[in-house]
């Protein structure tokens, strides 16, 4: 714990230095990234100590007043979490460095850092809380911080509504777990984490009410469908070490939060698993359809941060399930693949999003169809970004497609061995996931083909040059992190098992045995398959590479399909590659809209056909939504009279009425 301290007093004492130092950008963007590498290394370590702890460990920081005491306990469920945390933190504070550097001569950025470093100590806070107070003031010092990233680039009109959004949801999200807490200390009688945990004996509570206050709180900050909505918005607004961030561990700290929540309650009805899974499959379908048809980039990679959350919380579904019919093998296997999941992601994730960055940068834009033959000029970046699309897609031989092997085994096992309804909803579960990750290898497919290959379909894009290598040093990191536990997948999940079992409340002996077909396939089979995929593709780089020196070369154009002066734009673009797949399996409904300007006349000028993706979640339930409470916010301009002798006399009527509750009060 005391290096966990120290790993906080770091971040929180160095973003303080980089803010005091806001005068002079460079020197506030190298402290505030010292600091936030050193704090995160120094967190990292203190988490894998805690991981391969024998037990939890507790403090209580005593001495702040009306405010009480501040509980403290670091466990395995709170280090397993805090690994992508700062993980992502310390590679985000390097990448940072130069990722920013163009913004120096522009604006301030000691407030920008501060709140990076706050938002990596506030989301570990999160982790170590052992009472709801804790909980909730780190809770919301990690909305309000990433709110300050989200809207660094302010001047754009794009970025403040997607600030709003973001703050409209996490506020929202926020308001749900202060009701959560509050009824869950009301039915235990206190507010700290030992007392909640005691309901788990109380049979006569009723769990739904407190679970739907926790899927919309928590659920909010993970990305859950339909309550998604901000992160298609923020993610896109926000510096891309910062996305990567957010997408990989913050929504992370959303699951933390579901996760925990079921260690406060009795043991879940079939029904509550069903529910989970559910959500998680639907939202996984509807995220990874929206991702086909986008252009951004990072809106593309934000859905597909929806997808793999909607994975996890299908495999903690199956889990539960897996609990409620005494299936061991199930239970083990799901909530193993779902904490494995939760790694893969933020390690993938994190590599794409920097990539992402990376890419824009170099090509002026985020529009993949602004892109075209960036492997040409930008190599290493392209080959990283590759191969974090290939993890993220749940392909072999890399460490997406491990996890979801595991819940594969899972479902397999539950559609052999439970009831006949049960067996059909995994059946059912088997195959959306499997239709999952045929959407997400198209999308990921798409996205490479056009923005990497080709020609460039701008000129900034022909002028793209790679990156700093501090950009594409932390990319090399969490790419070599995804072939590690592609390679040794079995040491990650010894890693991972003493969690999974406290999580399926059973000793790690009897989950070990539960992992059964898991652990045969991890110990041999899918590390050698990797091996020889990864020794394949290398040998045939390598070939190519030695003819390529000796052949003589010749520059010139390729087939045009008969016309004499082909240019860029007669390239196959993202919308037309995806066309197939949206209109063959997708509903009207989750389909690009159209807009057509078809040819007129004998000669015409000009024709165009362009597609416009729109999330139906957003546009037919929350714009509304939002529009109507802005509208009748709008209404309280009326109470502001721009006059001071005014504003004072409102607090002094709240002062009046308070006094006059107090005197009631016990005449009453």
């Amino acid at each position: 714990m005391t290096l966990f301290l120290l790993a906080e007093a770091v971040l929180v004492g160095g973003g303080a230095v980089a803010f005091a130092a806001s005068a002079r950008p460079g020197l506030a963007l190298r402290l505030g990234s010292l600091a936030g590498a050193l704090g995160s290394a120094l967190g990292l370590w203190a988490a894998l100590g805690a991981l391969v702890a024998p037990g939890p460990v507790r403090l209580t920081i005593e001495g702040f007043g009306a405010a009480g005491a501040i509980p403290l306990r670091l466990d395995g469920l709170a280090a397993f979490f805090q690994l992508p945390v700062f993980a992502l933190g310390g590679l985000g504070a390097v990448y940072g460095l130069g990722y920013l550097r163009h913004a120096g001569p522009r604006r301030s950025l000691g407030a920008f850092i501060l709140a990076y470093d706050l938002l990596v100590a506030s989301m570990a806070l999160v982790t170590v809380a052992d009472g709801s107070l804790v909980f909730l003031f780190g809770w919301e010092l990690m909305s309000i911080s990433s709110y300050v990233l989200v809207t660094f680039e302010h001047e754009d009109a794009r970025v403040r509504a997607a600030g709003r959004i973001y703050l409209f949801a996490s506020q929202l999200g926020a308001a749900c777990l202060f009701g959560l807490f509050l009824a869950l200390g009301q039915r235990a009688g206190g507010l700290d984490f030992e007392r909640l945990a005691a309901l788990r004996a109380d049979v006569g509570l009723r769990a739904w009410p407190f679970v739907a206050l926790a899927v919309a709180g928590f659920g909010a900050k993970a990305g859950l469908v339909p309550i998604h909505v901000w992160l298609p918005e923020a993610h896109p607004a926000a510096p891309s070490h910062v996305s990567a961030l957010m997408s990989g561990a913050m929504t992370a700290i959303g699951i933390y939060g579901l996760v925990r929540l079921l260690w406060f309650l009795p043991p879940p009805p079939v029904a509550l698993g069903l529910f989970f899974a559910a959500v998680g499959l639907g939202g996984a379908l509807f995220a990874i359809a929206q991702a086909i048809g986008e252009r951004d980039v990072k809106r593309l990679l934000a859905y597909s941060t929806v997808e793999n959350v909607g994975i996890v919380a299908l495999a903690l579904g199956a889990g539960l399930v897996g609990l409620s019919e005494n299936a061991p093998a199930l239970s083990a296997l799901a909530f193993t693949g779902a904490l494995l999941h939760v790694w893969n992601h933020a390690l993938a994730k994190g590599l794409l999003f920097m990539g992402a960055g990376a890419l824009a940068q170099a090509a002026g834009t985020r529009d993949a169809e602004r892109m075209g033959g960036l492997i040409a000029r930008l190599p290493r970046t392209a080959s990283l970004f590759i191969l974090g699309a290939v993890a993220l897609a749940g392909l072999p031989p890399l460490n997406g497609f491990v996890s979801e092997w595991l819940l594969y085994l899972g479902l397999f096992d539950a559609a052999a061995g439970l009831p006949r309804a049960l067996s059909g909803a995994a059946a059912l579960g088997g195959v959306g996931l499997a239709a999952t990750g045929a959407f997400a290898a198209i999308a990921f497919t798409r996205l490479c083909g056009v923005a990497l290959l080709g020609q460039p379909r701008s000129e900034a894009a022909a002028r793209a040059r790679e990156p700093s290598p501090l950009m594409i040093a932390p990319m090399a990191i969490a790419a070599a992190g995804c072939l590690a536990i592609a390679l040794a997948p079995m040491p990650f999940v010894r890693l991972i098992a003493p969690v999974a079992a406290a999580l399926a409340g059973v000793p790690a002996t009897a989950l070990a045995a539960g992992l059964g077909p898991g652990r045969a396939a991890l110990s041999g089979p899918l590390p050698a398959l990797a091996l020889a995929l990864l020794l394949g593709a290398s040998a045939l780089l390598a070939l190519r590479f030695l003819l390529g020196r000796r052949a003589e070369r010749r520059l010139g154009a390729t087939w045009g399909c008969g016309y004499p002066a082909p240019t860029a734009r007669m390239q196959y673009g993202a919308a037309s590659f995806s066309q197939l797949a949206l209109e063959a399996t997708l509903p009207r409904a989750l389909r690009p809209a159209r807009v057509e300007t078809p040819p007129e006349g004998p000669f015409p000028a000009r024709a165009a056909l362009r597609t416009e993706p729109s999330d139906p979640a957003m546009q037919r339930l929350f714009a509304p939504l939002f529009a109507a409470t802005a509208a009748r916010f709008t209404r309280l301009r009326a109470l502001q009279a721009g006059r001071l002798d005014v504003q004072l006399v409102y607090p002094l009527v709240v002062i009046l009425a308070l006094a006059a509750l107090l005197w009631i009060g016990p005449w009453s």
